[in-house]
């Protein structure tokens, strides 16, 4: 009887082990392993053709090869799976250490979708609500004034705003504030307050604060230092540190390891060197001082959420595709469907989409407009793009660059790191190289 009770057991827990290894081996079909971006798939299976997907890169090395960049990573995703993870080039000069997968890089305003997702969970949490005056969160903010013009002195004219600023018009570039970086008396201000430089972002909202908005609100659009204001209501909202927060609730569930406003001394080897490039493509390292960039091998105290992130094109890819699958990623949901689309769809009325307002290499116009930190295609044909409709995008100061297509199942993602002069256009070309190659559904 004991050998028969035995056997029983001991074939109850072959048909268990048998049955779990199956199920194991399925999950490891459809779930990325560790250290993977995402899972695998060959070009034909997703639709595109491999011999054309060479033209993609022999582009990408042409790019390196003409010294627009010291080096590069691409990854290519379709229908959640990765087509191509490519580097090209040299990830320092000097060395001549060649670029990485996992290399880290300073990713500039391609931290403000980031910020902008926060923005969205708390606004799932139901802390804040578009048509709300950004007074209401932030009181320091309930008498600015707008910038009129000069009297005839030179001094600055001032009057009231037609309405409070709002938080649409915040997450919009279209609450009236601006960056510093322009030449009107009002960028001067920002620039001799040295806003950008504030110790905290308390200290960043005291001295905004006392200083007049560019324009009248839901007026123009203009770039501007609107996200750092979103990063200093996502500490003020949830209790927590802008780093704390995304860290939380975004990188820890999205897995995304090497992302965050540092680098921790372990990794400071994987960080590709940042370059300044002259009008004459003359290339030298550029300095903190000159680029806004911090002490990188420590926290800041003033955690930008307009610029301050850093991370690799696997991590960056992660968040990419958990906005393209509607707020989720390997069961991790940080978003629900209806809170991305309102994120990533346009708010910008037809009167700003007229081509007279950008920055960059990025030009607000009809067909192209903007939603909550991420420009966004509403018709690609009209804006003369091959993107699909609903593609959202945005860039980095140094190059890097994303963009997720919808309509396509789609997400693309390129890094670089070139400050000072705009280059190619990184995000046409890119699509340019990729729609050629998609030949199947």
């Amino acid at each position: 009887m004991k050998n028969q009770g035995f056997d029983r057991v001991s074939r109850g827990t072959v048909i268990w082990l048998c049955n779990f290894v199956v199920v194991l081996g399925m999950a490891s079909l459809t779930k990325p392993v560790s250290g993977q971006v995402l899972p695998n798939a060959k070009p034909e299976q997703v639709g595109f053709s491999s011999e054309r997907l060479q033209r993609l890169d022999a582009a990408m090395q042409q790019k390196v090869d003409e010294k627009q960049f010291a080096g590069i990573v691409t990854i290519l995703a379709r229908h959640g799976k990765v087509v191509e993870f490519k580097t090209y080039g040299k990830k320092d000069l000097a060395t001549g250490a060649p670029m990485e997968k996992d290399a880290i890089f300073r990713i500039y305003s391609m931290s403000k979708p980031v910020t902008g997702a926060a923005m969205m969970i708390l606004y799932e949490e139901g802390k804040w609500q578009p048509d709300d005056p950004i007074s209401k969160y932030i009181p320091e903010f309930a008498n600015l004034k707008v910038f009129k013009g000069v009297d005839n002195s030179g001094e600055p004219v001032l009057e009231d705003p037609v309405h409070p600023p709002t938080m649409l018009q915040l997450m919009t570039h279209t609450a009236g504030f601006t960056y510093g970086f322009g030449s009107d008396l009002v960028d001067k201000m920002y620039h001799d307050q040295q806003v950008l430089h504030s110790a905290t972002l308390q200290e960043m909202i005291n001295k905004l604060a006392k200083l007049p908005l560019l324009y009248q609100p839901g007026t123009r659009w203009v770039y501007s230092i609107s996200v750092d204001i979103q990063g200093y209501l996502v500490e003020k909202l949830s209790g927590n540190s802008l780093p704390d927060f995304m860290r939380e609730r975004i990188f820890e569930p999205l897995g995304m390891k090497d992302t965050g406003f540092y680098v921790p001394k372990e990794k400071m080897n994987r960080l590709a060197t940042l370059y300044r490039v002259s009008d004459k493509n003359e290339w030298t390292p550029a300095s903190p001082e000159n680029d806004l960039a911090p002490d990188l091998s420590k926290p800041p105290t003033m955690p930008s959420g307009g610029g301050g992130l850093l991370s690799t094109a696997q991590d960056y890819l992660r968040f990419a595709q958990m906005l393209l699958n509607g707020g989720q990623l390997d069961g991790a949901r940080l978003l629900a469907p209806p809170t991305v689309k309102l994120m990533t769809s346009n708010h910008l009325p037809d009167k700003l989409m007229t081509g007279e307002f950008g920055v960059g290499l990025q030009h607000i116009r009809p067909g192209m407009g903007f939603g909550f930190d991420v420009a966004v295609f509403s018709d690609p044909a009209q804006a003369v793009d091959i993107a699909g409709k609903g593609t959202f995008l945005w860039d980095g100061a140094a190059g890097t660059w994303f963009w997720i297509d919808p309509a396509d199942d789609m997400t693309f993602v390129g890094m670089v790191q070139r400050m000072g002069g705009h280059g190619p256009n990184m995000q046409t070309f890119s699509r340019a190289m990729v729609f050629q190659a998609l030949v199947g559904p």
